[in-house]
């Protein structure tokens, strides 16, 4: 499976447009667009989620495992979606933006899986998809949740809408991705 690269520099000014985003969205902000040069930046292979967290509550969490735009592009969109459009949880307020912090997580393309057995808990992320419901769960909820690969599997159907073994059914489509996690460190 690809493994996803960006190099600290690059890292970094991943956060600050992602921080600049959501400060920007929430205050109802306008700016030009930054020119942004850096090549790894401008990738088109990466799909990206970005989680805002207020302590240990979850304050949204949405991302794109398609890329359709350079990383930059789909990391500030999702941004801005996790801070207004999560449906599990209210947006984010101004009060709140000193309190928030983000995680980007950078997916490596998906690739079909033979054996989803085979994946690594804590390495692996999964989407799993079947008659037009799909579910995505990052490597690092695995971790978190203690979790074993047959439960991540069966978590990630859930997920999906779908019966907790629907990942063995043969219209099932599941695929696996690797990931790079950067934390903002307030």
């Amino acid at each position: 499976m690809t493994h996803v690269y960006l190099p600290s520099e690059s890292q970094r000014k991943l956060m600050e447009l992602s921080r600049q985003a959501l400060e920007d969205f929430v205050r109802g902000i306008e700016r030009e667009r930054e020119q942004i040069d850096d090549p790894y930046l401008q990738s088109r292979e990466y799909g990206a989620f970005v989680s805002l967290h207020k302590k240990e509550e979850l304050r949204g969490c949405i991302g794109n495992c398609a890329p359709k735009a350079r990383l930059f592009e789909t990391v500030t969109e999702m941004t801005q979606a996790a801070a207004s459009r999560d449906p599990r949880v209210k947006p984010v307020a101004k009060k709140e933006l000193a309190e928030i912090r983000i995680d980007i997580t950078v997916l490596s393309p998906l690739e079909p899986l033979e054996d989803p057995l085979t994946l690594e808990i804590g390495k692996h992320g999964l989407y799993i998809a079947s008659g037009g419901k799909r579910g995505v769960l990052l490597p690092q909820v695995a971790t978190q949740y203690g979790w074993d690969i047959k439960t991540f599997l069966e978590q990630t159907c859930l997920k999906a809408g779908l019966r907790k073994n629907a990942w063995r059914e043969s219209d099932a489509q599941v695929s696996g991705f690797t990931a790079l996690i950067i934390e903002e460190q307030l």
